[in-house]
């Protein structure tokens, strides 16, 4: 009977054996009520979406990395960051299984949306395409030409020929009676005329001339109501013509409308949307590997501009104020950024509850104000 049981048991045993097996690595990461609790979330884009730190101390941050851990914390979920080196390689990962999701500045595009094996969150940020430009130095002439335009000098002529006209009345009722101020001669009193009307228009009153007589009192006293009551909206006028001159003499940039962009020499990144957008500008299309390499084509003026998404460009131009980089007004299309899935993945609707909430509790706009500030989301409302 002994050796019987102990026969038994060690067949058991050898069959327990046997049967083992490393439990799957799907396995190890579904938790009992289904949904996956450590994820394989690989990370593509660029700042401030996706912002590349020291490995070990803090390895990965920006935009979407703080929605993302928002989400993960809320559902209880541990993920584990893997780069990816393009945006189309991350979606063939997602489409192969390689990955549990796809998090960074990914556009929503028909043609991704209609790739079979993936599918997209709700959108959680408005993007478009933008343009950058270098910033160019105004040249002496566009500095002091608003003092040469229309305005200043047809300013200037009015006013000469109203002290032409004034200082004619005044030395003709003076230069009988007061020859002593407003010379007899016309040249001379002339002169003088001239200047006791300058100097009744600006208020100065030196005293060194006056006139005496009836009429050259009355000529004066009507000057000095019409001075005072033109005289400061004279000089208001002139300073906004100035001003608005002055704004539209400075350095304007090549490119200001998408129009501009036809024949120009403009850089987009490969694998991106600008490239379809500049293509349809019409635009000579310099294509670069990185944004980096496209920035360095612009600063070594190899071509007019650069065309990549908006809020990349503004985060990319307050990095560098020293480098006279502008963010032009132009904004090309909508594209809405989302997460990538796998098709049918159990997580997509937790995802998306969360993301609405993320918008509908303002904590959205807090983490974009964090990395492009204030400024620019105030600018996107209008």
């Amino acid at each position: 009977m002994f050796r019987y049981l102990l026969f038994t048991a060690v067949i058991g045993l050898g069959c327990g054996l046997g049967g083992f097996s490393p439990t799957p690595v799907s396995a190890q990461r579904t938790s009992a009520s289904g949904p996956p609790v450590r994820l394989r979330v690989g990370v593509a884009g660029a700042p401030p979406f996706v912002i590349y730190g020291d490995q070990d101390a803090d390895p990965i941050n920006g935009i979407s990395l703080d929605v993302w851990r928002d989400i993960a914390i809320s559902q209880g979920w541990e993920s584990q960051y893997i780069p990816q080196k393009s945006v189309s390689e991350a979606l063939k990962a997602v489409a192969d299984g390689e990955l549990d999701m796809l998090v960074g500045s990914i556009s929503i595009t028909p043609e991704r949306v209609k790739l079979p094996d993936i599918s997209f969150t709700q959108p959680y940020f408005g993007s478009s395409v933008g343009v950058m430009v270098l910033e160019e130095d105004s040249t002496l002439w566009q500095r002091v030409a608003p003092f040469f335009g229309i305005t200043a000098l047809s300013s200037a002529g009015v006013l000469t020929l109203l002290l032409f006209i004034v200082g004619n009345l005044v030395w003709l009722a003076e230069r009988r009676q007061n020859p002593e101020q407003f010379d007899p001669s016309y040249s001379e009193g002339l002169q003088n005329g001239m200047w006791f009307a300058l100097v009744t228009l600006t208020t100065v009153g030196y005293g060194d001339r006056s006139p005496k007589t009836k009429m050259g009192q009355l000529i004066a006293s009507i000057w000095m109501i019409v001075a005072l009551l033109s005289f400061s909206s004279i000089t208001a006028g002139l300073a906004s013509a100035f001003t608005a001159a002055i704004s539209e003499s400075a350095a304007q940039p090549t490119v200001q409308t998408p129009r501009d962009l036809k024949g120009k020499s403009v850089a987009v990144v490969t694998d991106t949307t600008a490239v379809s957008w500049a293509d349809f500008y019409q635009a000579d299309i310099r294509l670069a590997s990185t944004l980096s390499a496209a920035m360095a084509l612009l600063k070594q003026q190899q071509v007019d501009a650069v065309m990549f998404d908006r809020p990349v460009l503004v985060y990319y131009a307050n990095q560098h104020p020293d480098q006279k980089l502008k963010v032009t007004e132009i904004r090309i299309a909508l594209e809405p950024y989302g997460f990538v899935l796998p098709v049918d993945s159990p997580l997509e609707k937790r995802i998306n509850v969360q993301l609405l909430n993320l918008v509908y509790s303002k904590k959205m706009a807090l983490f974009i104000e964090r990395w492009l500030g204030n400024s620019f989301t105030q600018a996107n409302r209008r």
